[in-house]
């Protein structure tokens, strides 16, 4: 069992992290819906659609951060930086969590607890003892004389 607490801030990262993949999932189905209405929205559907991608990958981390059992994670600066991005879409919130987590990875208290659950359960790695090398002797085997080849004969050219 995990007898080690999360620290208040990792705690704070993974809701804030849900909440805003549940507002970018919304966001993204509502510009998707907003570009439906129209014949150039339709064109430019694909880039209504990053939001909730973004979303989905914000719950799953999010998901990993809030389970009893801690899965290996690393501080994902990327999704923050993402999430940052969103003030193209005009999502505020994103922007503000992004930040906030930029600031909170660099926590001294976060950076440990990731460090703990990294390193936990792979063993320290143990030096390798120089050991000699061991010389194998290829056993000697008589060699045959080898019969001198036939010389090649010079052909002559008629008629010269």
């Amino acid at each position: 069992m995990n007898n080690e607490q999360k620290p208040g801030l990792v705690t704070a990262i993974a809701v804030m992290t849900l909440v805003s993949g549940i507002v970018n999932l919304f966001w993204g189905f509502v510009a998707s819906a907003t570009a439906l209405g129209t014949i150039v929205g339709v064109i430019c559907l694909p880039i209504t659609i990053l939001p909730t991608i973004l979303g989905i990958f914000e719950i799953i981390y999010a998901a990993k951060l809030l389970s009893t059992q801690p899965q290996p994670v690393q501080p994902s600066t990327p999704l923050a930086v993402f999430q940052i991005l969103t003030i193209f879409y005009g999502n505020i919130f994103s922007v503000v969590v992004g930040i906030l987590l930029l600031i909170f990875f660099n926590d001294v208290a976060v950076r440990d607890y990731f460090i703990r659950l990294n390193t936990k359960g792979t063993p320290a790695p143990q030096p390798q003892t120089e050991s000699t090398p061991v010389v194998i002797e290829e056993p000697s085997v008589p060699e045959t004389p080898e019969t001198p080849k036939k010389p090649k004969t010079i052909r002559k050219v008629a008629g010269k």
